[in-house]
C-alpha cells in the first residue's frame, strides 16, 4: 500500500520520495533482491509524479552506502550528530534523480 508522506517531512517538496528501509535476508543477498526492490520503488515512486529519490544511511554501513552508490544515488548531506545516542555514527542523505 502506497501512502503519500507528509510534506513536512520532505522539506514542503511534493517531488521528493522517500525510501524509508530496504533489507535484504543474508542469504538472499548478492542475488539481486535489493535490485529488484530498489527498481519497484523507484517506479512507484515515479508512477506518484517524484521526480526524486531520498534514502538515509549511516556511514558505518558501507554495505548499503556501496549499494546505494552504485544505484546512481550521491550523496548530498551528511550530519554527524543526528544520532546523540550514536556519537561515532555519521547520518548520510542520499538522493538520486528518477527518469520519467
Amino acid at each position: 500500500m502506497f501512502r503519500a508522506p507528509d510534506l513536512e517531512m520532505l522539506g514542503g517538496r511534493g517531488d521528493v520520495a522517500i525510501l524509508w528501509d530496504i533489507r535484504v535476508a543474508p542469504e538472499a543477498r548478492g542475488q539481486g533482491v535489493g535490485r529488484s526492490l530498489l527498481a519497484a520503488a523507484e517506479a512507484c515512486a515515479t508512477a506518484q509524479g517524484a521526480r526524486w529519490m531520498e534514502v538515509e544511511t549511516q556511514d558505518i554501513n558501507a554495505p548499503a552506502c556501496r549499494f546505494y552508490q552504485c544505484s546512481g544515488f550521491e550523496v548530498r548531506a551528511s550530519d554527524p550528530a543526528a544520532y546523540p545516542g550514536l556519537p561515532n555514527e555519521t547520518q548520510l542523505i542520499w538522493y538520486k534523480q528518477l527518469e520519467k
